[in-house]
């Protein structure tokens, strides 16, 4: 027998290993590409059981494939994502959150109470902030809070270091 004869003569198999693939990676990743894609290598299984050549197979299951992805996930994906919780959580929630300056804040650090109360080490990109400005938060290093003045007075200059 030719090669081509034996795999057009198992590539049932071969869609079915696909399909189980595709449809294990689905479970891990939950994102509908592989459920798309296991679609797809359905009818490529129905195309070979009802005798069609290998070449066809493939288009046809690339075809079907492609088609829903682009045009089914979209709308599944609104469709699952709609109801969640819009709000930021964790360090997310605390951009753009002010505060308050407890102790001297520089570009090494400081401590800031933000508007949760929670006291954070703090340190600003430039300048420096005295105790009771208003800051805001930047962005969040590891377990320090960038802040930035919410006064309306400019930062105060970082004193020269006599070393440098």
């Amino acid at each position: 027998m030719e090669l081509i004869e034996v795999v057009e003569q198992w590539a049932w198999i071969g869609w079915l290993v696909l399909i189980l693939v595709f449809l294990v990676i689905e479970m891990l990743t939950l994102d509908f590409t592989f459920l798309m894609l296991s679609i797809g290598g359905l009818a490529g299984l129905v195309t070979d059981l009802l005798g069609a050549p290998i070449w066809l197979q493939v288009i046809i299951a690339a075809g079907v494939a492609a088609a829903l992805v682009l045009l089914l996930r979209p709308p599944l994906l609104r469709r699952l994502r709609r109801g969640e919780d819009p709000t930021p959580s964790n360090v997310d929630a605390l951009i753009g959150l002010g505060g308050t300056v407890v102790s001297s804040v520089g570009a090494h650090g400081g401590q800031v109470k933000l508007a949760n109360g929670d006291i954070w080490t703090a340190r600003t990109e430039s300048g420096d902030l005295q105790p009771g400005m208003r800051v805001r938060v930047s962005r969040i290093e590891g377990a320090t809070a960038v802040v930035r003045s919410d006064s309306p007075e400019l930062l105060a200059p970082a004193p020269e270091d006599p070393l440098a």
